[in-house]
């Protein structure tokens, strides 16, 4: 046993970097590209079904309305009042759509470079 190589998929100190490394670090940026996606989808998921339950005048005393109002006021507290309309279901899709249109564009976005890396 002369051979004093590493054993195959190990790299030693003075070995630069290879072609290997990036293609090991591939499945690894897709599967953070895949999480980004989900979080920003499960987000703009939840703020549209907030606008939709309160276009249909959903009762708010509901446990699951007031969570999904609850983690919609969380998601868009950046948003808040941004337009103040009189009408209120007009408020409501633009005030948390416009959060639910954010997180899609900047989840995917940041999805789509790493997918690229």
């Amino acid at each position: 046993m002369s051979n004093m190589d590493p054993a195959p998929g190990y790299q030693t100190h003075h070995q630069p970097p290879g072609p290997e490394r990036s293609v090991r670090r591939q499945p690894t940026s897709r599967r953070t590209a895949l999480t980004v996606c989900t979080i920003a989808d499960v987000a703009a998921g939840l703020l549209g079904l907030w606008i939709l339950l309160f276009l249909l005048d959903a009762n708010r005393a509901n446990v699951f309305v007031e969570f999904v109002q609850g983690t919609a006021d969380l998601l868009a507290w950046w948003s808040q009042d941004i337009f103040t309309m009189d009408t209120e279901g007009l408020r409501v899709i633009l005030n948390y759509g416009l959060p639910a249109v954010m997180y899609l564009l900047i989840g995917h976005g940041i999805a789509a470079r790493l997918n690229r890396a």
